[in-house]
């Protein structure tokens, strides 16, 4: 049975631009551009940023010198700010720069979890458990995600019941939040009302999103995860993202579009969305494109033509 949402309950936007956003893109982003890129996203109102990973530079070259990141960004004490890790070398990384936050992912799908982590699905359970228990140990606050949580781009359909064994190894481990990611973007609003419905059946820890837009049901996805009660979702602002591993995965939902939706229908995100456009427009320029958000497309046609 769903939730109805109450209209005056705020939304949770974590940002993931800083690392989502820009790990797959060609144009390099200095270390001095990421700080800059993170500092400005800190001014919009966000509650959340993830700012890079702790992973193999010479796989994700964009993630490379995360400590440095970390130690030289600005920050916000009304902002957390998280970062994703895949393995005990990243974990450690993690805890030693002093991360507040920390996101861990597991894939449902065995052809990607190959892929993305270089190792079956079992192993990756079974590597991520530790890590989970370690870092709750530690006392940092920890998300625990699936990855092609509504299907997967080399195996199809993906069998909830996989989702929901990954998420009771995350509630017995006692993580702070569960995040269901549609890593391909193949997800519609039906899948996601099921799913979420399961995943409370089994667990009360309060649930996020994280969307891609691949075939356009990104924005459809979040407002019926929010009719099922759920107010927490990632996003990258201008439409950025993708994953490394996914041959013609799109972008996460733009986080200006979420927050558009949201504060047109008179719900709270905290967010700016003149200072988000400005940080669109930086990216923007600095890509030498236009971005595939809607809202900061529109609105600039519409400065422009007024």
């Amino acid at each position: 049975m769903s939730l109805m949402p109450v209209k005056e309950r705020s939304i949770f936007i974590e940002e993931d631009a800083p690392r989502d956003g820009i790990q797959n893109e060609s144009i390099p982003f200095t270390l001095e551009e990421r700080i800059s890129l993170i500092n400005a996203l800190s001014s919009c109102g966000f509650k959340r940023i993830q700012i890079g990973s702790f992973v193999n530079p010479l796989r994700v070259p964009q993630m490379a010198d995360t400590e440095k990141l970390y130690e030289r960004i600005e920050h916000y004490p009304e902002v957390s700010y998280s970062a994703l890790v895949l393995n005990e070398k990243g974990l450690e990384r993690a805890l030693a720069c002093g991360m507040e936050h920390i996101s861990f992912f597991i894939s449902a799908s065995e052809t990607h979890s190959r892929k993305n982590n270089n190792c079956s699905v079992k192993e990756a359970v079974d590597r991520t458990r530790g890590l989970l228990e370690k870092a709750k140990s530690r006392g940092v606050q920890v998300q625990a995600g699936v990855m092609n949580a509504f299907g997967c781009h080399f195996e199809g359909n993906v069998p909830p019941e996989r989702v929901l064994e990954m998420i009771r190894i995350f509630v017995a481990c006692h993580v702070d939040e569960i995040n269901l990611a549609d890593t391909a973007g193949l997800g519609n609003p039906k899948q996601v009302e099921d799913l979420i419905e399961r995943v409370r059946d089994i667990s009360e820890l309060p649930i996020s999103l994280h969307l891609h837009d691949t075939y356009g049901f990104a924005l459809s996805n979040v407002y019926a995860a929010w009719k099922m009660g759920v107010d927490r979702f990632d996003a990258c602002c201008g439409g950025l993202g993708g994953c490394p591993f996914i041959p013609g995965a799109a972008g996460n939902v733009a986080t200006e579009d979420v927050v558009h939706l949201f504060e047109s229908m008179g719900i709270s995100t905290g967010v700016s969305l003149e200072k988000l456009v400005a940080v669109v427009q930086t990216i923007e320029k600095k890509l030498g494109r236009s971005l595939p958000g809607h809202y900061a497309r529109t609105h600039c046609r519409t400065l422009q033509t007024s």
